[in-house]
């Protein structure tokens, strides 16, 4: 999306996207550092949710000033600061009571979030952005893009960057980097699910509903219902190219510096497998759909896995705890035969 607006006519746009688009890659490298070098030393195990919010004015510097901590009163100014704060602590609290996850890594991290981040003071930052020991939110230029900080999903989706990068580390290249996404998306979704006690069928699977503007035609950044229809505007390079089967898989070469070999394209196949898995099993997706997703991410994948590895891991965990050739057992593996991937 972001390059395909690097191109647009209007300087407005293709500055910001640009722009935005070479920050994420740098901030990209940091945090494929820290998951490959190890972040246990980023960790600060105080056991309890604590969340600290920086502004950064504007300005590339981080974390920035401090404007809120755990327990402090609202902003009365900032919606940008409480979106972050109360949205990162309902992250921490969808992965602490429903997995028994202490933070992103486990062992209590502390969620620390820099707000009004820009490279410079005059193009806005689209994109939200988890770095590999914090999030950083631009403001949206508010032509395509509203506030970062404004949905759960979206904070969900890249807080779950830090809990991949903890657990699997899957590789940010081809499908092992789709998965990275996918896994994002998922769990991204069952946050705001869980947060508005949404059973799957009521769901919408949007991601990002809301962070386009209204002068876009498009609902949301992506749909795990219907990949390849969360928007159609020009504005965005047209019809949104993602494909939610094995037959429409984007090939791009790993080095593919676009999207690192359609890692954000290629994620709505295991996307998809989710919502199909999620929707056939019914109820709540984060009490069984979820906890499978989950322990194939935390105890089955490792950085070099495929999409027919999380198929595999997935189906297996299902077996595992539901019994084999049970209904869980079945949705699995249905749903990784309806987008391609096993037969």
């Amino acid at each position: 999306m972001l390059r395909a607006l690097a191109q647009h006519d209007d300087d407005k746009v293709s500055g910001p996207a640009l722009g935005s688009l070479l920050v994420s890659e740098r901030l990209r490298g940091r945090r494929d550092a820290f998951t490959y070098l190890g972040a246990v030393t980023l960790a600060n195990p105080t056991g309890t949710k604590r969340r600290t919010i920086y502004d950064a004015q504007k300005q590339p510097n981080l974390p920035g000033k401090l404007v809120r901590s755990e327990n402090s009163p609202k902003n009365k100014k900032d919606r940008f600061v409480n979106e972050a704060y109360d949205y990162s602590g309902a992250t921490y609290d969808f992965y602490e009571k429903v997995f028994g996850r202490k933070s992103i890594d486990g062992k209590g991290m502390r969620l620390d979030s820099t707000v009004h981040y820009r490279e410079n003071a005059t193009e806005a930052y689209d994109n939200a952005f988890w770095d590999g020991s914090q999030m950083i939110y631009g403001d949206g230029d508010a032509v395509i893009f509203d506030r970062f900080t404004k949905c759960l999903d979206v904070v969900g989706h890249e807080l779950t960057h830090g809990v991949t990068q903890y657990e699997a580390g899957l590789a940010y290249h081809g499908q092992s980097g789709a998965l990275n996404e996918s896994f994002s998306d998922v769990f991204g979704s069952l946050v705001k699910q869980w947060k508005k006690g949404e059973k799957a069928d009521k769901a919408d699977w949007l991601i990002g509903a809301g962070l386009l503007t209204k002068k876009i035609k498009g609902v949301a950044l992506r749909s795990m219902k219907a990949p390849g229809t969360a928007y159609d505007d020009p504005q965005l390079g047209g019809k949104d190219p993602q494909p939610g089967h094995m037959k429409d898989y984007v090939k791009l070469a790993d080095t593919n510096a676009g999207d690192s070999g359609g890692v954000h394209l290629n994620s709505g196949i295991p996307n998809h497998a989710f919502y199909l898995a999620a929707t056939a099993i019914g109820g709540f997706a984060w009490e069984k759909a979820g906890l499978i997703w989950y322990d194939a991410l935390c105890n089955q994948m490792r950085s070099d896995s495929q999409f027919s590895d999380a198929a595999t891991a997935t189906i297996t965990v299902a077996a595992n705890k539901y019994g084999n050739g049970s209904k869980e057992h079945n949705a699995v593996k249905d749903a990784w035969k309806t987008v391609g991937v096993v037969k």
